[in-house]
């Protein structure tokens, strides 16, 4: 909801409902943050599961928008910590995996890894490059983008070029040949 405001206070700077929702709906996600982030799991909640890295670049976009340093200082965290725990030994993106998740205190799940993860993580270093100048940003978007093009777990791209469609994830010895809108448009 915070990246859709963000997108239309955009377009419609006046807008006083979209204004207040988006200050109320980022005082939620810091509130979270604060219920559930420690030194050792940084995060919104007690689990890292599906589209994750959007949580981070709802706080940093918003913090950027209503100057609230506590809003981007928690968005850069959360994304720092997303990025340190999503790579493989040899340094490729390896989002964490929808066969399990990621619960606090248990085992990371590594396969079934989506594409919808590459993509938000993208996006949100793009954002976070967009907020600090910082070009390591850049270079953590590009690294998740490569995901897409093999530098993966299992060095298979999942973008067809022939088709121009994305597989559906990475299994932990295989790709998920299916080609769904979702993935392709995860890629383009």
């Amino acid at each position: 909801a915070l990246l859709g405001i963000h997108e239309y206070l955009r377009a419609f700077t006046d807008n006083e409902r979209a204004t207040a929702t988006r200050k109320t709906l980022t005082l939620r996600l810091k509130q979270l943050w604060k219920n559930y982030a420690t030194t050792d799991w940084p995060w919104f909640e007690s689990s890292a599961t599906y589209d994750n890295a959007r949580l981070s670049q709802a706080l940093l976009l918003s913090g950027q928008a209503m100057e609230d340093a506590e809003a981007l200082e928690i968005g850069l965290k959360s994304l720092s910590w997303l990025v340190s725990i999503q790579k493989t030994p040899n340094g490729c993106f390896r989002p964490i995996g929808s066969a399990g998740f990621y619960v606090r205190k248990g085992a990371r799940a590594h396969f079934d890894q989506q594409p919808v993860e590459a993509q938000a993580m993208v996006s949100a270093c793009l954002s976070a490059y967009q907020v600090t100048s910082d070009p390591a940003w850049s270079r953590e978007a590009r690294r998740a983008f490569d995901w897409f093009l093999g530098r993966n777990d299992l060095a298979l791209p999942l973008y067809d070029p022939a088709t121009g469609g994305c597989a559906d994830g990475l299994h932990h010895d295989r790709l998920n040949e299916n080609q769904g809108a979702e993935s392709t448009l995860a890629f383009h």
